[in-house]
């Protein structure tokens, strides 16, 4: 079980409307007196109503806001 100060909860929003959610857990790769080999693990997806419960329990929580324009889609004649 991870503490509150081990886990991050992250909400990516893209300018197209959509919302990703996602877990990371701090963990080591040697030990926990080694501070170099700590790193955040790889994302792992959840629901939106978990980002919202764990906000309100005071978990860290992080909002990304992508910039980027959707992509373009460009027609092909068929030749």
């Amino acid at each position: 079980m991870h503490t509150k100060q081990t886990v991050r909860y992250i909400c990516e929003r893209y300018m197209s409307g959509n919302c990703y959610y996602y877990k990371q857990e701090l963990i080591t790769h040697d030990s926990w007196q080694n501070p170099a080999s700590i790193k955040w693990s790889a994302k792992r997806p959840i629901t939106s109503k978990t980002f919202l419960v764990k906000e309100k329990e005071g978990y860290k929580t992080l909002t990304i806001v992508h910039q980027k324009k959707p992509a373009e889609i460009l027609p092909f004649s068929r030749a």
